[in-house]
């Protein structure tokens, strides 16, 4: 479908997502601990929905209690051959190594985008662990059967740590005790994450600088009431749209949480815009905005939000991390690079690692969203200051991170 965003002022307050981030792990968790597990503020997307029904698939039941709340009784005892992650490139990475716990073939695949993502940094660690692995020549499907045993291995943790993060959850069920070398890992905050989800289920992991950890075997996971937070990530554009078009306040936020992308927080106050911060929410106001040096090398959810931010922002904006952007559900920084210069904002790629950005006023234009839902929706945010009309196609992709985008938008437009 297409969405039509037009300059408009914005004034209101909104409910944050929950995070999908956090939901899946919780997910996961569930699934590994015995008895059942409560799960609270659990709000569906399409990636929180394939992480649900992959641990079904892998012997979970899962029941809905009310319309945020969901019980999950957890056992680790596959009925179906093949699991399917949807577009989820979280769930890939996580719910491999935990499939690899498994004594059979089990086969995880996916479809759209997920299939040209690369999977080969899982496929060599997963053997040292003793796990028979077989995929489509670095991608998937990929089919992996164990028993993932422990030991040493060595991951390379520069392109994502969703993998470092999926062997943290099922390490702590192999039998034998691990250490993990992982060089160059990038996305800490997300580990700070995954640490923080198996601490809260009982199950402990050390790590020395986030350059090896140390995995106990024979550790279980507890069942729990677990709430989960509301997200960063889909919290960022909406509070760009405050800091570009008037004034909104986002509750539903924890100004403490160990997600990466509360960093939007400080690239805001960089740019000019006015923060008003409490423990569950937060307001952000315009102001005069001026360019912003900024790395999101360590959260590189935040381009597309900041890239609409600096769109909007007199000078010239520097944003760091280019590098992580390659293998999201486009090519990330190519994409921002095409679609917002389709509205007149002049980015540059040609310096390593650095995405240049010199803001102004974006123009009237017709916006492909490439089936990305973070794009989709920092085009909207951007064209709130537009001379003319945006037209966003592919608007539907939105779903797989925040579904009620378009209609959260609409209600603070005034």
């Amino acid at each position: 479908m297409d969405k039509i965003s037009r300059r408009s002022e914005v004034s209101g307050s909104l409910h944050a997502p929950s995070s999908k981030s956090y939901a899946q792990r919780a997910v996961a968790a569930a699934l590994l601990a015995s008895g059942e597990t409560r799960l609270l503020n659990m709000e569906f997307c399409s990636d929180t929905r394939a992480a649900l029904s992959v641990i079904q698939s892998l012997g979970a039941t899962v029941r809905q209690e009310d319309e945020t709340s969901y019980i999950i009784k957890g056992g680790l005892e596959p009925h179906s051959g093949m699991l399917d992650i949807g577009e989820s490139g979280l769930s890939t990475r996580m719910f491999t190594p935990i499939a690899a716990l498994c004594e059979q073939p089990l086969t995880v695949t996916g479809h759209g985008s997920i299939l040209s993502r690369p999977i080969d940094m899982m496929l060599d660690p997963l053997r040292q662990l003793g796990v028979r692995v077989t995929s489509n020549d670095g991608f998937l499907p990929v089919t992996v059967c164990g028993p993932l045993r422990g030991g040493a291995v060595t991951v390379d943790g520069s392109v994502s740590s969703q993998f470092v993060t999926g062997l943290l959850m099922a390490l702590p069920l192999a039998a034998s005790d691990t250490v993990m070398h992982v060089p160059h890992l990038n996305s800490i905050p997300y580990i700070n994450m995954t640490i923080d989800v198996l601490k809260q289920f009982d199950v402990l992991v050390e790590h020395n600088s986030y350059r090896e950890f140390f995995v106990r075997g024979g550790q279980e996971y507890c069942s729990r009431v677990y709430n989960i937070e509301g997200d960063w990530s889909g919290a960022s554009c909406l509070l760009v749209a405050g800091a570009i078009a008037g004034e909104i306040t986002v509750t539903n936020l924890n100004s403490l949480s160990l997600q990466a992308d509360v960093a939007i927080i400080d690239a805001l106050a960089r740019a000019g815009a006015e923060i008003i911060t409490s423990p569950d929410r937060v307001t952000v106001k315009r102001r005069s905005l001026h360019g912003f040096a900024f790395d999101a090398t360590h959260c590189p959810d935040l381009f597309p939000a900041l890239a609409a931010l600096a769109a909007n922002c007199a000078g010239e904006s520097l944003i760091t991390g280019t590098e992580r952007l390659a293998h999201k559900e486009s090519n990330r920084a190519e994409t921002i690079q095409q679609e917002f210069g389709k509205m007149g904002i002049e980015i540059d790629l040609s310096q390593e690692n650095v995405m240049r950005i010199v803001g102004g006023q974006p123009q009237s234009a017709e916006v492909d969203s490439h089936n990305d839902h973070r794009i989709a929706m920092s085009a909207a945010v951007a064209a709130l200051n537009a001379e003319g009309d945006v037209r966003i196609t592919g608007a539907e992709c939105v779903a797989k991170s925040y579904p009620g985008f378009w209609e959260d938008l609409e209600s603070v437009l005034v």
